[in-house]
């Protein structure tokens, strides 16, 4: 069965072009890049280009970029590397668990922690940021764009609230990477995130922006690799795979892929409200990431649609990967005001690259039949119970 995989906001594909990048290092760069023979040398040799590539994206100098395992890892340096025990950080409610889960850790280790809300259409306001300031703040992480809806938020504006307080400032920029332009200069961040899985890259590598004077404290302990901020033998393959990954982000901003990209999803939302009833694009009145939709299907369970879906090879999900398979209500939804039964009858299609048009005609040909028969059940079930 061909399957159409919308789900590349929880992981995409490598392209076939990352894992040729890779696959020498297996073979002939495959030395520690601290050793200084030849084999060592030439694994250097790939994590500085590599380097290059990322700061390329990030409109960064390379010094100022730090190989981690991935956004959880990015997150968690971020947060716990800059906060100390009375300090105090603002977050927003919609944050990735791995950012929220870190200031869990953070309150039992002593700091405050202020979560910001956000209105209807998904985003932080900035003045709700500004408001929340206090004189032991140290750090602000607000997320670029959220891994559910896909809405952007606002941080050039939050990263002049910060500059102006003399506060820190982090920002989650896994989902946003790739699908939109990113310059660190331009958004005011001292510390930035990003994953190579998110972006057509190999899973287990990504990478944090630290502006260069950031004190950010290390929370592992070893060698002197990533200039004592991040020790450990690097993943050099990984590595080489994010750098190629960002090298062909930055392309995509040139050749149309990422216009081509938000059309096929504005397609895909335009067939499915019109052919659907009950239906609603959460976080539609705002800016949001060209591949991206997360929709509300009332009455009708989300897991249910998922796996009816699967049966015919059309992969989307209900929300993060990360908190997959759970029953609770999503956050995010139920943060821009949406009811429990509603965040649970939601569904999130993420397009990739390697999406085509007849991707989204398959999804449109199958999903009408799937959501009427889901909701038939649906009314049978309350009907009989009513009866009994």
């Amino acid at each position: 069965m061909h399957i159409s995989y919308l789900d590349n906001n929880s992981t995409t594909q490598v392209l076939p072009e990352v894992l040729e990048e890779m696959l020498p290092c297996f073979t002939e760069s495959f030395g520690n890049p601290s050793s200084i023979h030849g084999c060592g040398r030439r694994a250097l040799a790939v994590m500085k280009l590599a380097r290059e590539r990322v700061a390329a994206l990030l409109e960064c100098l390379p010094t100022e970029v730090v190989f981690t395992s991935g956004g959880t890892e990015g997150d968690n340096l971020a947060l716990r590397g800059m906060m100390s025990p009375g300090d105090h950080i603002i977050v927003s409610a919609i944050e990735h668990s791995a950012v929220l889960g870190a200031c869990r850790w953070l309150e039992h280790a002593g700091c405050e922690v202020t979560r910001v809300g956000v209105n209807g259409n998904g985003q932080v306001e900035p003045d709700s940021v500004r408001r929340a300031l206090r004189p032991n703040t140290r750090l602000i992480s607000v997320m670029m764009a959220n891994n559910e809806t896909g809405v952007l938020q606002p941080v050039e504006e939050i990263g002049r609230i910060a500059s102006e307080a003399d506060v820190w400032f982090h920002t989650d920029a896994v989902q946003a990477a790739g699908k939109v332009p990113i310059s660190v200069k331009a958004i005011g961040s001292d510390l930035l995130t990003i994953s190579a899985h998110k972006i057509h890259g190999p899973q287990g590598v990504g990478a944090l922006f630290v502006r260069r004077g950031t004190p950010l404290r290390p929370q592992l302990h070893g060698g002197h690799q990533e200039r004592s901020r991040r020790p450990g033998t690097e993943n050099v393959a990984g590595i080489a795979g994010l750098g190629k990954a960002c090298g062909i982000a930055c392309e995509g901003f040139a050749d149309g892929s990422v216009e081509r990209m938000g059309a096929l999803r504005d397609e895909l939302e335009a067939a499915i409200v019109s052919l659907v009833a009950e239906t609603r694009i959460n976080g539609r009145q705002a800016a949001r990431v060209p591949n991206t939709t997360n929709i509300l299907f009332e009455h009708t369970g989300g897991d249910a649609l998922v796996l009816a879906l699967d049966e015919h090879g059309i992969e989307a999900s209900r929300g993060s990967a990360c908190t997959a398979g759970e029953s609770d209500p999503s956050n995010v939804l139920m943060a821009m005001g949406l009811s429990g039964e509603q965040s649970r009858s939601s569904l999130r299609f993420s397009l990739g690259k390697l999406n085509t048009v007849s991707d989204i005609e398959r999804v449109v040909s199958v999903l009408p039949a799937a959501v009427r028969g889901l909701r038939e059940k649906s009314r049978f079930i309350w009907a009989t119970a009513e009866a009994t």
